[in-house]
Order: C-alpha cells, then sequence, then structure tokens
C-alpha cells in the first residue's frame, strides 16, 4: 500500500491529552477502512506564522501512515469536519524515515545545518 505522512493542526484550547485522542481516533479510522498509522508524533503546542480562525498557536501532531487512497480520502473528510482540526497537510512518500522527526530531534543532532556567525 502506499506510504503518507500528514501534519494535524488542533485548536488551541484543547487540553494534551484531547489532542493525542485526536491522533487514535484518526488512526482508528484508518483501521476501520482497511489501512494502518505506523508511527505518530505529538509535537505539543506551537505558535503559528499568522491566525488560524482566530488562533495564534495549535497542536501540532504527526502520523505516519500505510494505508490506502479510499482510507486517506475518508481520513481527510473526517478531519474536515471535525471541529477541533484546524488544517491538515497530507503528502504521499516512497519511504517512511527511521526514528523521530526532524521537529522531536534536539538541536545538537541535526547535522544538516550550517554554523551561525
Amino acid at each position: 500500500m502506499p506510504l503518507y505522512e500528514h501534519v494535524m493542526i488542533a485548536r488551541q484550547d484543547l487540553s494534551n491529552s484531547q489532542a493525542e485522542g485526536l491522533i487514535e481516533h484518526f488512526g482508528a479510522v484508518l483501521s476501520d477502512n482497511g489501512g494502518s498509522l505506523v508511527d505518530s508524533e505529538y509535537w505539543g503546542v506551537k505558535t503559528m506564522a499568522y491566525k488560524i480562525n482566530k488562533n495564534r498557536k495549535g497542536h501540532y501532531s504527526f502520523l505516519k501512515t500505510d494505508a490506502s487512497a479510499a482510507a486517506i480520502q475518508e481520513m481527510e473528510r473526517l478531519m474536515r469536519l471535525h471541529d477541533d482540526v484546524m488544517r491538515v497537510l497530507t503528502i504521499k512518500v516512497d519511504a517512511h524515515e527511521d526514528g523521530p522527526s526532524v521537529q522531536m530531534q534536539k538541536r545538537d543532532e541535526r547535522d544538516s545545518r550550517r554554523e551561525r556567525r
């Protein structure tokens, strides 16, 4: 099956457990439609560059999935209808990277960055 990565932004007034519950909810939607949630990360509350629906901050979550296109379309449809989800970005990837995402790595571990002057 194709591999996908999703970044989801939820409303800032949710608690951490409610934001992580959204990950479980959409993982269950995928499994009901024949897909699977490979890995997920909760990135926490971050400040956005501009306001979305009068919110300056949001709960960021990262999902790695292995599912058919129909299962992804159903999950995205339900995300758009959900009141707590503000934005979703989905991309198709050839392979999932091992280990934590760039957002979860410590600044010292990022090797591809130039030194500051």
